[in-house]
């Protein structure tokens, strides 16, 4: 009863029984319809409730029309704040204007929230700071499944909002506490790219602690942002992690402004 669906944003995730449809993450607004048709070609069954991994419209753009056609919106009460009020994602330059009232989660956590529902135990649980202040993964107890949000790019360097609260340090223990929880039979649905597993994970994991860990310390030796980015500090990774949203350079730059 578990979905993983791609589209123009983050992934999503569906998973449906008995008790009807409860949705991760809801992408852009103008895929709405492409999003509920998916959705009602697994089940004839409405979307009772949406869970928000974070605040970026890529993962939340869709909410007022989700709400509209009858979700209830649940995320951390730091989603809802900065949906609310709005902010400046600084490393895109991207000034993002406060939600409307309708796109608002009407539940939020501060820590953790439990759902009984078709018959497993979700666990949806605050994690960070890490890409934000705000994140949260979703455990499927029973079916053994995690959906990271954007904790996890898979196959790609992942964007960081410093601006958000977020941080590469919170990053690699997120992970880690992920890591923990999970076994070699896990499915791991990540914010982006492809389904993934324990091993890849650990595999993401390594590539974020070594650069964190290089790039801070160029930068306690005094070096500007310019020599940091001319050094190639993540030049071992860029053949595999360089070619996503992130070039390797802008990469750089994120963990730098991440510090």
């Amino acid at each position: 009863g578990l979905y993983m669906l791609q589209g123009a944003g983050g992934n999503i995730g569906v998973f449906i029984g008995s008790d009807g449809v409860f949705m991760i993450d809801d992408q852009y607004a103008p895929m709405t319809e492409k999003i509920k048709v998916a959705i009602r070609n697994l089940t004839k069954q409405s979307v009772k409730f949406l869970v928000n991994t974070h605040w970026h419209s890529d993962h939340t753009e869709g909410n007022t029309n989700m709400k509209q056609a009858g979700a209830v919106i649940i995320a951390h009460e730091k989603v809802r704040e900065r949906l609310l009020y709005g902010g400046e994602i600084k490393a895109l330059n991207h000034v993002v204007a406060p939600a409307p009232i309708a796109a608002l989660p009407v539940i939020t956590f501060s820590e953790n929230v439990t759902f009984y529902w078709n018959g497993d135990t979700l666990n949806i649980e605050h994690i960070g700071p890490a890409h934000t202040d705000g994140d949260s993964v979703i455990y499927f107890k029973k079916a053994n499944v995690v959906h990271t949000g954007d904790l996890y790019f898979n196959g790609f360097y992942p964007f960081i909002d410093a601006s958000s609260g977020g941080s590469v340090a919170g990053m690699v223990e997120a992970i880690e506490n992920i890591l923990s929880r999970t076994d070699e039979s896990t499915k791991i649905i990540p914010g982006h790219g492809s389904l993934s597993d324990k091993k890849e994970l650990e595999a993401y994991r390594q590539m974020l602690a070594t650069v964190h860990t290089r790039i801070r310390s160029l930068k306690n030796k005094g070096k500007t942002l310019d020599e940091i980015v001319a050094a190639k500090p993540t030049a071992d990774f860029d053949e595999k992690w360089g070619k996503g949203l992130l070039a390797p350079d802008k990469w750089v730059e994120v963990v730098y402004s991440s510090l």
